[in-house]
């Protein structure tokens, strides 16, 4: 589905993400992991072409199923981007145009990439927005009448109900509480198993990567320094960098340990 070979991407002075490898197949959950900084968003930002101004393709290659997409013409990507290829940003205040309401931008989607009636375009629209457990009020607000967390689910059900071949979730979570969150990873989830596709999917959380991730990239300062399928990963990891994040991740379940720190920091006081 996707091929990623020695994608180096620079800006005047350095560079800031190093010979990155990766393959995603249909059905893959590939987890993208490291601190913030690491060079995670911007690989992904890469695929879609949407590097900023300052940074540019050093070398390398990716490839979209058999399209070439550094060298393909601006139309041709701009079809394939929303349609096979759909990205759920961390920064979901930009997914929609502040001036226009939901619904049309959604409808607008379909209208780029179906064949779809009026009346058609508008119900799968709806659908996709009550998929995220939104009211269909929402088709017609404004981005700015929404909540952080209401925008968010509702760039989620835009980017997800033309049934993508590879979605890009960056950080996809961020503004959502955490039964939506749970919710959200389900869809995503279901997404994978119903329609095959393939998810690269960008977060710092690890114990996210336990539950969803099939696979895993770990990138350090902009390398991958260590990759392979989740449990071998996760139970034997063979790089320090690895090892740390693994040992950063907090223990939920030591509730004695952590009430023990409560109690002496309130006595101290």
């Amino acid at each position: 589905m996707l091929r990623m070979n020695n994608l180096t991407i620079k800006t005047e002075d350095e560079r800031i993400v190093q010979n990155v490898s990766l393959q995603l197949f249909r059905g893959d959950w590939y987890a993208l992991v490291g601190e913030s900084g690491s060079g995670k968003s911007i690989t992904a930002s890469a695929i879609g072409g949407l590097l900023p101004g300052n940074l540019q393709v050093d070398y390398g290659e990716i490839y979209f199923k058999k399209h070439d997409l550094l060298y393909m013409k601006k139309r041709e990507k701009s079809l394939l981007l929303g349609n096979d290829i759909a990205y759920i940003f961390q920064d979901y205040t930009g997914a929609f145009t502040p001036f226009l309401r939901i619904g049309k931008q959604m409808d607008e989607v379909l209208r780029t990439h179906t064949q779809l009636l009026r009346t058609e375009r508008k119900r799968k629209a709806l659908d996709a927005l009550q998929s995220v457990k939104l009211e269909e009020m929402i088709y017609s607000s404004y981005p700015c009448q929404l909540s952080g967390g209401q925008l968010q689910r509702a760039a989620i059900a835009s980017a997800m109900m033309l049934n993508p071949s590879l979605l890009i979730a960056d950080e996809p979570t961020t503004a959502l509480d955490s039964i939506t969150a749970h919710h959200i990873l389900q869809l995503i989830l279901k997404l994978t198993s119903e329609a095959n596709c393939a998810v690269l999917f960008i977060t710092h959380d690890l114990r996210l990567v336990k539950k969803y991730a099939t696979k895993i990239g770990v990138m350090e300062k902009g390398r991958i320094v260590e990759t392979g399928k989740k449990n071998e990963v996760l139970e034997d990891p063979q790089h320090p960098y690895t090892k740390m994040l693994l040992k950063a991740i907090p223990k939920l379940l030591d509730t004695r340990a952590r009430l023990c720190v409560g109690m002496e920091d309130h006595h101290e006081e």
